[in-house]
Formats: structure tokens, sequence, C-alpha cells
């Protein structure tokens, strides 16, 4: 099972293990108010109703609740405890709060900038606990893009950058030596096409001093005119879009399944 989680509403998917994985919708909750206590009411009367005792679960969470940035690992940092120290300095530096409400996670590299990503305890505990009473076992907590990457990044060309759109908010990840450098999220602007597209990936790569991609390869709900890899700017679908049936949170919790 996979749970969706986002300050508007809470979905549980299924997909089988087996063949070719389509998700399957097993309930869904509109939220009034996007707290954490309203997302922890929720998925409990989800799990309940749903019957989900001594299930596997997977959450993946709307981007929006997680903060991922780049870090530069200190002069002659040499012990995990040097990188988490840095990750949390630059956590402060950008956020403007401690990191210590936030569990930090990252690609941790002493010779290398690298990814880091915070989500809030206060989230962490209230799922844990709501699976707890139910039953259920979390597997992996997990924010979209980082979802999203995972699945597709053995995919990706040489020379591409990645990029995933959900509720008209294109993520970028800057891919640099098959690294994420830095993940950038913007909202689309209406009518967005493809030279409006490239200017922006442009755009990011001189903010960012790398090269611009050969190309993007999305995944997501990216706009069918974005599918082209013979103009000036090149970028392909990593895959046919999910059911358009499909409510936003039910696509949020079906990342990383669906083709």
């Amino acid at each position: 099972m996979r749970i969706g989680v986002s300050r508007h509403a809470v979905a549980l998917v299924t997909a089988n293990r087996f063949g070719k994985a389509r998700a399957q919708v097993v309930a869904e909750l509109a939220l009034g108010q996007g707290g954490v206590d309203a997302i922890g009411a929720a998925l409990r009367q989800l799990l309940a109703d749903a019957g989900c005792a001594k299930w596997s679960a997977t959450v993946v969470l709307a981007d929006e609740l997680a903060r991922i940035w780049q870090v530069a690992p200190p002069v002659g940092a040499a012990r995990l405890a040097d990188l988490e120290g840095a990750a949390a300095l630059r956590f402060q530096s950008l956020y403007g709060e401690s990191a210590a409400g936030w569990k930090l996670a990252g690609g941790w590299d002493t010779e290398k900038p690298f990814i880091a990503c915070a989500l809030p305890r206060q989230l962490l505990a209230m799922l844990g606990a709501a699976a707890g009473e139910q039953h259920v076992t979390l597997v992996e907590i997990v924010p979209q893009f980082v979802a999203g990457w995972n699945q597709y990044r053995r995919a990706l060309l040489p020379g591409a950058w990645y990029g995933l759109v959900q509720e008209n908010v294109l993520t970028l990840g800057a891919i640099d030596a098959g690294q994420v450098r830095a993940v950038r999220a913007t909202a689309l602007p209406e009518g967005a096409g493809i030279e409006w597209l490239g200017q922006h990936v442009a755009r990011e790569a001189l903010r960012l001093n790398l090269p611009v991609p050969q190309r993007l390869q999305l995944s997501g709900q990216a706009p069918a005119i974005w599918n082209n890899s013979s103009g000036a700017f090149a970028c392909s679908l990593l895959a046919p879009q999910s059911n358009p049936s499909l409510s936003h949170a039910a696509r949020l919790a079906a990342t990383g399944i669906c083709s």
C-alpha cells in the first residue's frame, strides 16, 4: 500500500508487485485544514475504514511538506557528524530556523556537495502513531521528488536533467556528473509552452553555474506539448501520464509505481 499525504488531502492506493504496476485507489479524503492534526485524523479514519491491519506501506509526502537543499561539506570533514552539522547549519541559514524540529537525511559525501532533505519530526511522529494504531508497518517515508527520482534515475540519458510535475508545479533536479546538485520548484504559468520551459531551464542552469542540459526528462503530469525531442529544446516524458481520472492525492501516492 502507498499513502499520499499533502496539506489538502490523504489517499491510499495499492499496486500489484507483479506484472505492470497499476495504482488502485482504496480511499481518499480531502482536508478542510492542512495541519498535522488534520492529516493525522484523516489518516486514522482512512486506515480504520479500509481494514489495512498488518499491511506494509510507503508514505509519499507532497514536496511542500519537505525541504530539500544542497550542502557543501566542510573542509576536512571525515565523520558523518561533520556532514550532519554542516547540513543543519545550512538549513538554519536558508530557512531561518533550527533543524531541531526536523529529521535530516542526505547523500552524505565528504568530497563534494550533496543533497539533504528534512521532514518535520511532528509529522513523522503522527504518521508513525496513526499507522501503529492500525498495525500498519511503514517501510518508507519519502518526499514525492525523491520517489520519482528513485524510480527514473537509471532511465535518464547522458546530459539530461530530471523534472517532476504535480499540481501545476515543476520541480527540477539539476544533474551534474550523474548526481542531483540542486532541486528547484516553480509554479507553472498559464499556457507554459516548450519555449518557456527551455528558457526556464537555461535560467536555472545559469543561476546554478551548471551547463545547460542537453534535454529535460519528465515524470508526473507534464503538459503533452512539452514532449518534443526535435525542437530547439529537447524534452521527453519518461512514461505516459497516469490515469487522468486519479485525483492529485492519488497521483501523489502512486509516484514511484505508476508507468
